[in-house]
């Protein structure tokens, strides 16, 4: 099998964002990537990350004011959930959560191994491999159902979610979507299918969220302000304001030479700007991950 292809790194010098974050303020989607001796990478994965530690993670937060995080098990570990298990138990609970990968056969006692450890959720992915995808969602769907998470959904086009309205409609687990539906800005519109899908799905369910997350890697127009992005972040916080979470995607991984990831000061004012107030900001930054993931109150 072809080595996977190396990605590109996070911008090595973090700025201290203009805008204040509250305290509290959740990173809902990051990943961590260690020395791959002690926490080896899967064979059949999308791309090959450096070595991007805790403490650089945590420097990062630091200077752009984020106190809690979620750690998304990343995909190229599979299902091996053994850093995110550790980094949550290092940082304890109060701070960190997890979203983890398993398999469609993992065992109760596993599964309430993982959630005393932290884990709140389980990933699939049609977009990256590791995890698994649609073809498991029910069955993935069920055992998270059966210790309280969500299901986390990551596709690979934003159409996949029309496609499966009427299953994500009645699954049994809570549901969350991924990096504002997995929209592109030189493809998608709000009034796109798959888009509006994913809204009449957030709607309808009470226990449905969206991540708004990675909208710089799928953006046509770019930086400073990503402006195609920001139609789609609107529509998402004025259909379910209390249902909306805010994340990095730290290290911004599967992306490739010659793309240049951007400044995560630079994208924590982009979300800034984007709602400026406060009251709204402290809802999606603080209130609604501690809803989810079970942190108490800030």
């Amino acid at each position: 099998m072809p080595e996977a292809p190396a990605c590109v790194g996070p911008h090595p010098n973090p700025r201290k964002p203009d805008h204040e974050l509250p305290f509290g303020s959740t990173d809902c989607h990051c990943h961590v990537f260690e020395d791959p001796k002690k926490y080896p990478f899967v064979e059949n994965r999308s791309y090959t990350p450096s070595y991007l530690p805790l403490s650089r993670y945590l420097a990062m937060c630091k200077t752009v004011g984020l106190t809690r995080t979620v750690q998304v098990n990343a995909s190229v570990y599979g299902f091996d959930n053994s850093l995110s298990l550790d980094i949550i138990g290092e940082l304890g609970q109060d701070k960190a959560r997890g979203v983890c990968g398993v398999r469609p056969d993992v065992s109760d006692k596993e599964l309430q191994r993982l959630n005393d450890g932290g884990f709140r959720g389980a990933r699939l992915s049609t977009h990256v491999k590791g995890y698994g995808g649609t073809d498991v969602l029910d069955t993935i769907s069920t055992k998270a159902a059966s210790v309280g998470w969500h299901v986390q959904l990551h596709v690979g086009n934003t159409a996949e979610i029309a496609d499966f309205e009427a299953k994500l409609m009645k699954l049994p687990s809570a549901l969350v979507f991924d990096h504002m539906g997995c929209v592109r800005g030189a493809r998608d519109t709000v009034d796109s299918p798959g888009f509006q899908a994913m809204l009449h799905i957030l709607k309808a369910r009470d226990d449905c969220w969206v991540k708004i997350s990675s909208w710089y890697n799928r953006s046509q127009i770019g930086a400073p302000d990503y402006p195609d992005m920001r139609p789609f972040a609107y529509a998402i916080v004025a259909a379910r304001p209390d249902r909306a979470v805010f994340g990095t995607n730290w290290p911004h991984p599967n992306q490739f030479p010659p793309t240049v990831n951007p400044n995560d000061g630079d994208l924590i004012d982009v979300f800034c700007r984007w709602f400026p107030d406060a009251a709204l900001r402290k809802r999606i930054l603080v209130d609604n991950p501690a809803r989810l993931y079970g942190f108490t109150a800030a």
